[in-house]
């Protein structure tokens, strides 16, 4: 996965300002940069032609952005293949670049994997694996160290999932789940249910495979269904934790078992040496694969606003891009959010009718996403910024209005999330 990056981080606050009538969208068309195998594509070049799903301008190639008064000037050198920044909650598509475009997604495809399969077992639920649960991983996979014959809750296998990106606590949530074949089957059926239509899954961890494609604002999509479950909340939003180890026995014959500490390779959220934690950053998932590049989807709140990042495959041969890249479309985002109009939007599921503020929530087939257990709380989210100044990250807390355990969905106009995080204070 994805090692550390430096970050450049803007602290403003987002003030409303009015939009002027005359403010028009502007594709920005940027060269493709080719880089061999990066892309499940078959060409370098965006189709001149992709799904107009959430808005005309987000199936037009380039950046689309709307001009006006008043908005900032987007980042530049922005490399990705593929973003789009988008407001969580009201599901406005504040800008993107090639959004519906048709890419190897490698491991942010297990937001796709948690959304579909977290509300399936209760995280207190016990496994004990078996050699056929691992059987089938990919070719240097990544992997959180569990072993056969050992006994892990399945809150030991998500935390494995999303700070460790483990394909094999992938594999054996699969195998919990009837096996591969029938997890893949799950989540193409929930993909399309959330009207990700430029998804097709072969591979339930994202491990490269022909055919195998998602797009950033499918992945964007993916990630706020996810955001509205509560275990899958604090899983993505989970720092480090300890992992159990192998069992050993003494010469006494007694029986121990070690832990051993994990921590996430989202380097927004975890923070490294070149790397402070991004302010407010909250999940969701990153990725990386000889096919995909680097991959990540992020939400981040700052001053009342929750925005939704996605970016895919960055051109620039730098250390960690992705976040770089990340970071300043999520600057840019707070800073624009309330100020430029929306290119798009992000739809709600299939069966999801929208519903005015404080009006009741339909409800939905039950095959769409449902309420977990209890909130997870786990090491905070505060890490040691690189540059010497304090940094303050938010996690996501319980006890919300999400999704009802029926399948229902709480949504007002344009079925946002309700209020997600809370400061820790730092360790």
């Amino acid at each position: 996965m994805p090692a550390s990056e430096k970050t450049t981080r803007h602290r403003l606050p987002v003030t409303a300002a009015a939009l002027l009538s005359f403010a028009l969208p502007v594709g920005l068309a940027s060269p493709a940069l080719a880089a061999p195998g990066a892309s499940a594509s078959p060409s370098a070049t965006p189709p001149a032609s992709m799904s107009t799903l959430g808005g005309a301008s987000l199936g037009l190639p380039g950046t689309q952005v709307r001009l006006a008064a008043g908005v900032p000037v987007l980042p530049k050198d922005l490399s990705a293949r593929s973003w789009i920044v988008s407001d969580a909650e009201s599901g406005q598509v504040l800008a993107a670049h090639n959004a519906h475009w048709k890419l190897a997604p490698a491991s942010t495809l297990k937001m796709l994997f948690a959304d579909t399969l977290v509300p399936k077992f209760p995280k207190t639920e016990k496994h004990k694996v078996v050699a056929h649960d691992l059987a089938g991983m990919g070719a240097g996979s990544s992997l959180v160290g569990i072993k056969e014959k050992e006994t892990y809750t399945v809150r030991d296998l998500w935390l494995g999932v999303f700070l460790r990106s483990g394909n094999d606590a992938v594999h054996v949530l699969s195998s919990m789940n009837g096996g591969v074949a029938q997890t893949v089957a799950d989540m193409n059926a929930h993909a399309k249910e959330l009207r990700a239509l430029d998804t097709n899954v072969v591979t339930p961890d994202g491990y490269d495979a022909k055919k195998q494609v998602s797009s950033a604002y499918d992945l964007t999509l993916f990630a706020r269904s996810g955001l509205q479950k509560k275990d899958f909340r604090a899983y993505c939003s989970t720092v480090r934790a300890s992992f159990p180890g192998a069992t050993t026995k003494s010469k006494k014959g007694k029986t121990t078992r070690d832990t051993f500490e994990i921590q996430n390779t989202n380097r927004l959220l975890s923070g490294d040496s070149d790397v402070p934690v991004y302010q407010g950053i909250a999940g969701v998932k990153n990725g990386n694969t000889t096919n995909a590049g680097a991959t990540f989807t992020g939400v981040a709140e700052r001053d009342g606003h929750v925005l939704l990042v996605t970016v895919m495959n960055p051109q620039k041969n730098e250390h960690n891009e992705v976040y770089k890249e990340a970071a300043a479309l999520l600057d840019w985002g707070f800073r624009a959010d309330g100020k430029v109009q929306p290119v798009g939007e992000l739809v709600a599921p299939e069966g999801v009718s929208t519903a005015q503020p404080g009006a009741t929530a339909p409800a939905t087939p039950t095959g769409g996403p449902g309420a977990s257990a209890s909130a997870h709380t786990e090491a905070g989210a505060a890490a040691r910024n690189g540059s010497g100044g304090a940094t303050v990250a938010l996690a996501l807390c319980g006890g919300l209005l999400v999704l009802l355990a029926a399948g229902v969905f709480l949504v007002n106009r344009r079925w946002p999330l309700p209020e997600l995080m809370r400061r820790r204070p730092r360790p």
